[in-house]
């Protein structure tokens, strides 16, 4: 199973009423839970799903920084993702699509300490292309736009951790 065809599984769990989803194949087991999950009757929501891949002397999960997140205290919302236009209106803003991370890691902008960036502000983007990388468990995966359009601004700083579904990248779709 490639990691896009994991991704759109996650996806697609998302928009439905499941908590939890196990594959299990040949040499592979698939466990993904989702933020209603309840562990023992006791209910526990978790900062993001959590994918676990198991294969023969390899293991991938989502790194567990974070412990869950209580009934009792909701996580506050993300801010809302702003273009660096001090003189522009909100109206700009909206035009605006977000590219997000599909999982938790560490973002890098470029392939290598010593390579350049991938795509920069001002840069044009293709849907398919790879505009960064994120790191999870020692695993560099390419984070491929699903959009078309030019780079307006990079949200995440490079080689900082970053959460699933953080504003990496905005794009203007009208280029």
């Amino acid at each position: 199973m490639t990691f896009k065809e994991i991704q759109d599984l996650i996806k697609l769990i998302q928009k439905t009423d499941l908590t939890e989803f196990k594959l299990k194949k040949e040499d592979m087991e698939l466990v993904i839970r989702t933020k209603q999950f309840q562990k023992g009757g006791e209910k526990v929501s978790t900062v993001a799903p959590a994918p676990i891949v198991s294969m023969p002397h390899q293991a991938v999960a989502a790194p567990h920084a974070q412990p869950p997140i209580s009934e009792s205290a909701p996580a506050a919302p993300p801010a809302p993702a702003k273009a660096d236009h001090p003189a522009s209106g909100e109206s700009e803003t909206s035009d605006l699509i977000e590219i997000k991370s599909p999982i938790v890691g560490t973002f890098y902008r470029s392939p290598g300490p010593d390579k350049p960036p991938f795509k920069k502000v001002g840069d044009m983007v293709e849907p398919g292309e790879t505009v960064c990388i994120v790191e999870a468990m020692k695993l560099f995966n390419e984070i491929e736009s699903e959009v078309g359009g030019k780079i307006v601004k990079v949200v995440t700083e490079d080689a900082s951790p970053c959460e699933y579904d953080q504003v990496l990248f905005l794009v203007d779709p009208k280029g």
